[in-house]
């Protein structure tokens, strides 16, 4: 087994399979979007024709939805996925974000959250579609002012009551909806059901991926990841790599990589971010050059699948800095993979 050649091709960073920004959203089952912008192009590159007007398209149809789920961080999700997912991971989000509350000494009593909710939910209705400081408009208007970040935690609380979820896309500002408006159509799933859709569609689009991988990406606890992964049956199987077990679906792609290829990952990847096992395709020596101790992780340029170096983009322009390379890194590959970038960015 090759489990970087396998990642390349089932998370769709090599022969991609799929045209449309929605169906690459729902083969991943969840992308980690923490970057507004740069969202778009780990969405765009993994297309077989990368269009930033699709995404937009996708994305404001609600076709695509981006809100907070997985690990109490921002993601991206099929629109039809919304629900059952959100069902799935709102205990534990709400945890962590209680977590965080607490730890800045920040209480929201059930009034002041049901009120403030109101007043989200009547702003909606008029307008469609807003910006943050156009809710911090509404509530000051109602002579209720909140600072930015009490006003983060409302929005959050609202996300997790099924409430909000992405409006249409800005272009560098998170905008927000009505769910009900967005989504007519909510699917909810039995939890036994959920959890083995949510482990079906890691280990089909994040194979080869371990246990560890799965808990860590979902944020949900171990029992349930593998209740999730045992309702799979023999659709999931095992391999032994380095002394670790390894899993993949049957749907997984295990052939089809050819060597050379080059890649400009965005910050918060999928390929790096949603494994615990990254020293698969990232070196320890060079750990902190694709991300910190805090979880912040920075552009990262790909050569066969391992990070060699860091990229940048201002102002129309790309810097590339590599600090590993087997002196064979193609230039002329190299430098269609920006030309890639900058034509999904017009």
């Amino acid at each position: 087994m090759n489990p970087i050649s396998a990642r390349l091709l089932n998370q769709q960073l090599v022969s991609p399979q799929f045209t449309t920004p929605h169906d690459i959203v729902a083969w991943l089952g969840a992308v980690q979007a923490q970057d507004y912008r740069m969202m778009r192009w780990a969405v765009g590159m993994r297309s077989r024709r990368p269009s930033a007007a699709a995404f937009a398209a996708d994305f404001d149809a609600g076709r695509i939805i981006r809100t907070h789920l997985l690990r109490t961080t921002w993601h991206l999700v099929a629109g039809e996925d919304l629900g059952w997912i959100l069902s799935l991971c709102r205990d534990s989000a709400l945890r962590g974000l209680q977590g965080w509350m607490k730890q800045n000494g920040v209480v929201i009593p059930p009034a002041e959250q049901e009120m403030v909710q109101r007043i989200f939910a009547e702003t909606l209705a008029v307008r469609g579609s807003v910006l943050k400081e156009d809710f911090a408009a509404a509530l000051a208007e109602r002579g209720f002012i909140l600072d930015d970040h009490r006003l983060s935690y409302h929005i959050r609380l609202a996300e997790y009551a099924g409430l909000l979820c992405s409006g249409d896309l800005h272009p560098s500002k998170s905008s927000y909806a009505l769910v009900p408006a967005k989504l007519p159509q909510v699917k909810a799933l039995p939890r036994e059901e959920a959890l083995a859709l949510l482990a079906r569609n890691y280990f089909r689009s994040h194979g080869p991926a371990t246990l560890e991988d799965f808990v860590w990406w979902s944020g949900l606890g171990i029992g349930e990841c593998r209740l999730g992964m045992d309702a799979l049956g023999d659709a999931l199987r095992s391999e032994c790599w380095r002394g670790q077990t390894f899993f993949l679906h049957e749907s997984s792609r295990t052939r089809g990589f050819r060597s050379g290829c080059i890649h400009l990952l965005p910050p918060y990847d999928e390929y790096l971010i949603a494994y615990k096992s990254r020293f698969v395709t990232l070196h320890p020596d060079y750990r902190h050059r694709a991300h910190n101790q805090r979880g912040i992780f920075w552009p990262v340029v790909l050569q066969d699948g391992q990070v060699v170096g860091n990229w940048s983009a201002a102002a129309g322009r790309v810097k590339t800095e590599l600090f590993r390379s087997d002196n064979s890194l193609n230039e002329e590959k190299l430098a269609e993979q920006i030309d890639r970038y900058k034509r999904f960015c017009r």
